[in-house]
Formats: structure tokens, sequence, C-alpha cells
């Protein structure tokens, strides 16, 4: 079984990006908890990050054929990504949304998210835990 691990744009920043917000863990430290605890679970993930919202959606499309489901950090794109919302439909994939800061206790533009409806469920403010938290989830409903 394949999972799909999607960061969405500035998260290549992480780890130097305001980490009261963010967290201390780079990027390649969250990728490498998740392939450990994804070989736990005797399943692979595939992580992919990209500021453009097209290369997104060129993964998920090239990608979602061979995938169990998606685990995704839209970053900003949450917000207004409508392209991105429509490759994660298209994909028939079970989506778990996932922020590292709870969008709902920040500026209220942050509080609306367009993914969150063609998503299975969504994990805001438990920082890299989420993602865990998120794999866990879509290879036990899976099975």
């Amino acid at each position: 079984m394949k999972i799909l691990v999607i960061h969405g744009p500035n998260l290549n920043m992480l780890g130097k990006r305001d980490p009261t917000l963010y967290g201390s863990q780079p990027l390649a430290e969250i990728n490498a908890l998740l392939e450990r605890r994804a070989q736990e679970l005797g399943v692979d993930v595939v992580p992919f990050q990209s500021n453009s919202e097209g290369a997104l959606i060129d993964f998920i499309q090239s990608q979602a054929a061979q995938a169990a489901g998606i685990v995704i950090n839209p970053g900003a794109l949450t917000h207004y990504g409508l392209c991105l919302r429509d490759a994660l439909a298209d994909s028939a994939l079970p989506v778990i949304e996932v922020h590292l800061s709870n969008i709902y206790a920040r500026e209220e533009w942050r509080h609306k998210s367009v993914i969150a409806p063609v998503a299975r469920g969504q994990i805001s403010g438990l920082g890299w835990r989420g993602y865990i938290a998120a794999l866990e989830i879509l290879v036990a409903e899976s099975k």
C-alpha cells in the first residue's frame, strides 16, 4: 500500500519559519518520521513538496492510480486552491488534510478551507504529529 504525503507552499521552510507556529522540525525530519512510521505499519509513503499548485496537481494526477490515500498539508492553498481541491476530488482517494498550527486560532481568513469538503477529515494544531495520525488513520481505514 502506498500513501501520498503532499506538502504545499512554504513548507520547505519548516525549521526556519516561525517555530512558535510551525515547530522546529525541518521538512526532511518530518518526512523521515513518516517513513519510519510507515515502515512499522508495513506501507510506503511518497512525500512531495512544491511551492507551485500546478506541480502539486501534476503529482496527484501521476501518482493517484497507484496510491491508497493522500495526506496533505496544502499550506495557504487551503484557503483558495480550487484547482488543487478538484485534483484531490478527482483522485477518488481518501484524503486527510493536516495543518501544523491550529488554523482556527489564527487569522479569520485561515478558518475557511476549500479542501475540507473533499477530505475524509482534518487534523489541525498538533504539529508534526498530525501527519503521523493522518497516516495511521488512512492505513487503519484501508484494512
